[in-house]
């Protein structure tokens, strides 16, 4: 039996040898003298074709798209931009959310631009016949050692996308492109907001989806150390507070959505709503139910020109773990996505997706992956939806 399998093994050798032999000849042998024989340095385009990247190969760029140093290259144009901020040092429990673009970044990599439709959508964003250039822009390199310093990195940064102009080739009738911003922690959204008031003069509606309500002042009660400079006074918990202290935010057109933290008191509330946000909570998904959820998101913002903050830990910790401040009974990524696709035609200049820290991930990235998928969410939005609404600098004209 040895020896049968042995004499087997060798004509199949023997065989193999033939017939590579007989494919050289044929592909470029002295029998076809017409057959062009590339050179050295040509061979793997002759056989194969363009060095195309699989899910599991290439640079990584967030779902496969061209990238560029955007702030280096002014030459790069383009509707929509994804950008990396790594900030974390601003958190009040645990950090690792500054590796959240790489982890966001990691969890696209089965998506590419020449599979990009989704049933929910029923629309591929990457399409070229959409008019909108989409490129993912790289991280901004942020200070980790002085918060002050970071922050206004992050400003610039944005700032300097945000007043670039728009491709020829763009369908958009907006002025300005529209950037995801992948985070970092929440702390990003300041700047952000900063900078969207420094290019549109005028206060910016928020969708805010999170466990946590990030409108509370830096007292001690809250916040032992907080009040000890003013920097320290800046976190991923208090950004709003100063942001609604600096004029940023429309007051009568924000809205949070998924809030299930525990409170100080009756008194957290009160202060909220002065600054200006409605307020939808975990439970009301069941009790109000989901269409009710999109209509009065739809109906508190309007046609306000309005930004949309989305934090990971609105979604369940048992589903989505890697995030610094996790709070039990969120809701489900279906259930968040669901609402998103409702929310398409709503005025939007920006997006970002904050408090991934992979560190937390299970052994099978599925919160980076479901980052990622919301992500995806977010550029199929702005191409759903079509050309956006013109946004004037004078907040009394009509947009």
């Amino acid at each position: 039996m040895r020896t049968s399998i042995s004499a087997s093994f060798l004509f199949w050798l023997m065989m193999s040898h033939q017939l590579v032999d007989a494919h050289h000849t044929s592909a470029g042998g002295h029998e076809h003298p017409h057959t062009h024989i590339p050179h050295e340095e040509e061979v793997w385009k002759f056989k194969y074709g363009d060095q195309v990247d699989l899910p599991f190969t290439g640079p990584l760029s967030f779902s496969h798209l061209p990238y560029a140093k955007c702030l280096d290259d002014p030459s790069k144009l383009f509707d929509i931009a994804i950008l990396g901020l790594p900030f974390d040092t601003a958190v009040s429990y645990r950090p690792g959310a500054r590796f959240g673009p790489f982890g966001i970044r990691s969890g696209s990599r089965r998506q590419r631009p020449g599979i990009g439709y989704t049933l929910g959508w029923k629309l591929n964003p990457y399409d070229e016949q959409h008019g909108l250039k989409i490129i993912d822009c790289g991280d901004v390199p942020i200070s980790p050692f002085d918060n002050s310093l970071a922050i206004d990195q992050i400003s610039a940064a944005y700032t300097t996308l945000l007043s670039r102009p728009l491709p020829a080739t763009s369908s958009s009738t907006l002025l300005h492109p529209r950037i995801v911003s992948l985070g970092g922690d929440h702390t990003i959204v300041l700047p952000i907001l900063r900078s969207l008031n420094q290019i549109y003069k005028r206060p910016i509606s928020v969708i805010h989806f999170d466990a946590h309500l990030d409108t509370w002042p830096p007292v001690k009660e809250r916040y032992p150390a907080m009040s000890m400079t003013e920097q320290s006074q800046i976190s991923h918990g208090t950004f709003f507070w100063k942001a609604a202290q600096e004029g940023l935010i429309a007051q009568e057109s924000s809205i949070h959505a998924g809030i299930r933290c525990k409170l100080a008191g009756p008194e957290d509330l009160v202060h909220d709503a002065s600054i200006g946000f409605e307020l939808i909570t975990t439970d009301d998904i069941e009790d109000l139910g989901i269409p009710e959820i999109i209509r009065r998101i739809r109906k508190r913002v309007g046609d306000s020109p309005v930004y949309l903050s989305l934090d990971i830990d609105v979604i369940d910790p048992g589903l989505a773990p890697a995030t610094g401040t996790p709070e039990a009974g969120g809701w489900t990524p279906r259930e968040v996505k669901r609402i998103l696709r409702r929310l398409s035609g709503l005025n939007f200049v920006g997006f970002d997706l904050v408090e991934v820290a992979p560190v937390y991930d299970t052994n099978a990235e599925v919160t980076s992956l479901i980052a990622a998928d919301i992500v995806h969410d977010f550029l199929s939005m702005m191409v759903h939806a079509g050309p956006s609404k013109k946004i004037s600098t004078n907040t009394k004209d009509e947009l």
